[in-house]
């Protein structure tokens, strides 16, 4: 499988020399083409930090970034916005839909504003919408949808523009445990189905045990890593609570 995201040696340390807080403490780890891939962690172990370094919202101390073989630390900062919108993909907790367009034109938007075949952006639009089984609400506004529809119109955003990467920011994190659930499965189909490369910070289990493997955090460094393999989703999930005791996570 072809590396999408690969992180060597990084480093990222707040404060000055007599103060200094070692976010993230010499982090390697590699996730390939397809993966769906779970950062879980204590608060302050890391995690969000990391997220941020990869989203190139926060620039590292020190070690590499690879995104299909580019080393974002090197990227200039007038590049970095071209960057995003070429790579990446987020999701995040609160969907960031604008309520003044429709759901069709917040697919849209990353498209148009970038001025990507925007003779193709109705097809497009299209194409996704029918994979996750939005096309019947797309001239609707998003105070008119339901919140699972909104969830699928933040998924169809994310993937419209064939990101390497998708992030995703504890996504469950402002909902109930129904609608968690839907977003849930839905990561999971765009995973599975529309071979979406996937990488999740959370602090919840039940997240979790959707993904494929998980990399646990501690003081900024890598605790444990687990994987899904052929185990059932229960049974994951249990293998996951054991690690987060012995971890002493929340």
């Amino acid at each position: 499988m072809k590396e999408i995201l690969k992180i060597t040696h990084l480093k990222k340390y707040y404060g000055s020399k007599n103060n200094i807080t070692k976010a993230i403490n010499d982090l390697s780890f590699t996730i390939n083409e397809q993966e769906f891939v779970a950062i879980m962690g204590a608060s302050g172990s890391g995690k969000s930090t990391l997220l941020n370094c990869i989203s190139t919202i926060d620039r590292v101390t020190s070690g590499n970034i690879y995104v299909d073989n580019l080393d974002i630390t090197e990227v200039k900062e007038d590049e970095l916005a071209l960057f995003r919108r070429k790579n990446l993909g987020f999701i995040f907790q609160d969907f960031n839909l604008l309520d003044t367009l429709t759901i069709e034109e917040n697919i849209a938007l990353s498209r148009i504003i970038n001025k990507l075949d925007v003779e193709k952006i109705d097809e497009q639009v299209l194409e996704i919408a029918e994979k996750l089984g939005i096309k019947d609400i797309l001239k609707k506004y998003p105070y008119e949808v339901s919140g699972v529809q909104k969830q699928r119109c933040a998924c169809a955003r994310a993937l419209i523009n064939k990101p390497k990467l998708i992030l995703a920011d504890e996504p469950t994190g402002a909902l109930d445990s129904k609608n968690a659930r839907l977003l849930l499965e839905t990561l999971e189909e765009m995973n599975k189905n529309l071979h979406a490369t996937i990488l999740m910070v959370t602090h919840d289990a039940f997240s979790a045990s959707f993904c494929k493997r998980i990399l646990f955090l501690k003081d900024g460094r890598i605790f444990n890593e687990i994987h899904k393999g052929e185990k059932s989703r229960k049974e994951f999930y249990e293998e996951i609570l054991d690690v987060l005791t012995l971890l002493g996570g929340e």
